[in-house]
Order: C-alpha cells, then sequence, then structure tokens
C-alpha cells in the first residue's frame, strides 16, 4: 500500500509502527490461512514472538510499501514465518528491501481461545531447512522464557527530573482496546500493540535527543499473555542504553482486565527498541549520554552495552563473511 502522511512523523519518514503492523498483518494471515487448510477446528494465529528486526532504510511519505511472507518452519503447535518489506519510488520505478522479519504464530481454536491446535506440517525441500528452523524453534523457546522470568519491573513517575536522565525520558501511553484493536477472538493485533510500542519508544527517543528520530530496530518482541477486548492497557517506556549514535529503549505493555475482576493487572509483552537521532538532511547525529542515577539504572545500562557490542559484533562477523563471498 501507499505510505500516507498520517502513517510517517513530521520529518515524512514512515513510523517503525505503522512498518511493524503491516508486517503482523502479513504473518498473521499466511499463518491463520496455513493453520485452516486441512480438515478440523476453525482457528486464528495469533502472534507470539517477533524476532530481532533492523530497519534497512527508512521509508518515506508517497513511498509504496510491498510486504511478502512465507513459512519457513512448522512445529507442532507453532508457525515461523519470514517477512520482507520491499519500498518501491513509483515515480522513478527505484526499489529497496528496507525489512526482514520472523515472526512465530500459534493456532487458536474459534470455539475455545484457550486451545491451541495442532499445526499442519509443512514440506520442506531440504533436510537443513527443517533442522535449521527447529534450532531457530528452540532458541526462541528459551528466550521467551529467561524475558518471562526478568519482567516484574514497573516505571514511576520522576519529580523534576534532570534532562538526559532515564526519568526525564520516560513516558507511558494509555490505551482502551476497542473492537477494531481485536481479532475474531476478541483479542489484541499483535500490530496494534506494536504501533503503540513502537510510538511510545519514540516519545522517549525524541524527549532525550530533541531532534529527528527513526527507528533503527527492535530486539526480539515477546507476547507473553493475550489481551482481552475492553482491558486497558499501559504501555510504558524508559532510556536503558546510548551508544554515540544510537539509543535503546525498554517498552512493556501491562493490562488491566476491567471486563474480567477476577484477574488482576499482568505483563503482557515486553521488547527492546534501537532509535537514531538524524538531522534536517536525514544524516546521523551524535546522542547525549544518558545520565544514569540509581544502581537499577546503571545495572541496566551494562545489560543494555552488553546488546549492543553482541549485535556490534554480529554485524562485522556478517559483513566479513559477506566480503569473503
Amino acid at each position: 500500500r501507499i505510505m500516507r502522511p498520517d502513517d510517517a512523523n513530521i520529518a515524512g519518514n514512515v513510523h517503525g509502527g505503522t512498518i511493524l503492523k503491516m508486517i503482523e498483518e502479513a504473518g498473521a494471515i499466511i499463518s491463520t490461512r496455513h493453520c485452516n487448510s486441512q480438515a478440523g477446528e476453525p482457528c486464528v494465529a495469533a502472534l507470539a514472538r517477533v524476532e530481532r528486526t533492523d530497519f534497512l532504510s527508512p521509508m518515506c511519505i508517497g513511498e509504496v510499501a510491498n510486504v511478502s511472507a512465507e513459512i519457513t518452519y512448522t512445529s507442532r503447535h507453532s508457525v515461523e514465518v519470514q517477512v520482507n518489506v520491499m519500498s518501491e519510488n513509483i515515480l522513478t520505478g527505484a526499489k529497496r528491501v528496507t525489512n526482514k522479519a520472523t515472526l512465530w504464530y500459534v493456532p487458536l481454536s474459534l470455539k475455545n481461545v484457550n486451545k491451541v491446535l495442532e499445526v499442519p506440517p509443512i514440506q520442506y525441500a531440504r533436510q537443513e531447512q527443517e533442522d535449521e528452523g527447529k534450532k531457530r524453534y528452540e532458541e526462541q523457546k528459551l528466550d521467551r522464557l529467561e524475558t518471562k522470568q526478568r519482567n516484574g519491573d514497573v516505571i514511576f513517575p520522576v519529580i523534576n527530573p534532570e534532562p538526559h536522565t532515564v526519568g526525564y525520558s520516560q513516558s507511558s501511553l494509555i490505551h482502551l482496546v476497542g473492537p477494531s484493536d481485536c481479532t475474531l477472538l476478541g483479542f489484541v493485533h499483535g500490530g496494534v500493540t506494536m504501533k503503540l510500542m513502537d510510538e511510545v519508544a519514540g516519545i522517549v527517543a525524541a524527549r532525550h535527543c530533541k531532534t529527528n528520530i527513526v527507528t533503527a530496530s527492535v530486539d526480539a518482541i515477546n507476547f507473553h499473555e493475550k489481551i482481552k477486548k475492553g482491558s486497558v492497557i499501559t504501555i510504558s517506556g524508559r532510556m536503558t542504553f546510548t551508544s554515540n549514535k544510537s539509543m535503546e529503549i525498554e517498552v512493556f505493555v501491562d493490562a488491566d482486565p476491567f471486563v474480567d475482576e477476577s484477574r488482576g493487572r499482568y505483563r503482557a509483552v515486553s521488547a527492546f527498541f534501537t532509535y537514531v537521532s538524524l538531522s534536517k538532511e536525514g544524516k546521523p547525529l551524535p546522542v547525549p549520554q544518558l545520565l544514569t542515577e540509581t544502581e537499577d539504572e546503571k545495572r541496566r545500562f551494562e545489560e543494555g552495552k552488553g546488546r549492543y557490542l553482541q549485535t556490534k559484533a554480529k554485524r562485522q562477523a556478517e559483513m566479513q563473511q559477506a566480503a569473503q563471498h
């Protein structure tokens, strides 16, 4: 579809959340279609996790986004979908890849939303494809468990915070989940949640550096629990780490299920977003150093630094490998 002004920020760059929402819609369509391809209970595929996603190139107003999805692995109860986003300038015909993403879905029965159904297997061209897919499946399963264990944090407001501190830029957004946000089962679309998360992360980044900012990447997004229609969700974001050119922002989504009084508030989704600061000409700008004050902030900064160095080393290794080929 064509990118319009309401898809973008004031500088004309398309919001990362808009692209994440399109990626999730493509993934939901192909996985729901596949899970209903054999006779059995009708179901809807629900998003469980999005692997790390890099925003390779900013997309602009007036360009056409072409999103393509392919199923690359199936386990007994989950589907792995690889999605590519291509941007096309319809005036010049120039095309470029802007995003590549991997998403995991689970099929939920239309009759009983708590029942996870079996996934029809796919045929692999080579045995290695299945083996590699199984390895990815085991890795994401382990990572989801680890993430869930460290999910007790909450963000409290800070009175009169100093600029460039964590408290100065932290932000929250409260949203009532309506019918247009939901799937056929009455639970929030993963893409809607990701769009709101990107919005909050963008506010945190803009508050910190007071410039135009764009999403550079999103670490794995884990969907721990479903969010029901009628719930009130609080999306909270805080700065965890800054390098010379980038900012890491932790975002989590807490749900208050007002329609179900037997249940208290719970952590539904969590992720780390990375942003870069841009000049009016679209060139990268230096990012102000994050000032950490508490022991927790210092610990989170060091953890963020570890993720940053790990990603940097991985990228350098990939570039060396590509140069050798």
